[in-house]
């Protein structure tokens, strides 16, 4: 999904007060890890992940994969915590403002 840096900084504002929902370990992705982002996703549409890994090239990777396999965007990421956004599938219930 394509975001407008106006609806991305609405996202952010929203995510502000969020805590991370999910934390990266050292296992890296596994598939439980994707199915239980994919459910924190569809149920809560806006969250953040702390990725735990070694260097900041690892953290970029890991977050590119994250996002890739959820179809979800990111929002922000600032130091080892991302913001990812998914609109759930049926009744979304983040109104982002309209583009422009």
């Amino acid at each position: 999904m394509k975001l407008t840096e106006r609806q991305k900084k609405y996202l952010r504002r929203e995510a502000h007060a969020l805590k991370p929902v999910l934390s990266l370990g050292d296992k890296g992705i596994t598939d439980s890890f994707l199915q239980e982002l994919d459910s924190t996703l569809e149920h809560h549409e806006l969250i953040k992940v702390k990725v735990r890994t070694g260097d900041r090239e690892l953290r970029d990777q890991a977050l590119t994969e994250i996002v890739e396999s959820a179809r979800a965007t990111l929002i922000s990421r600032v130091g080892n915590i991302a913001t990812l956004y998914r609109p759930r599938r049926k009744n979304p219930g983040i109104a982002i403002p309209p583009p422009g």
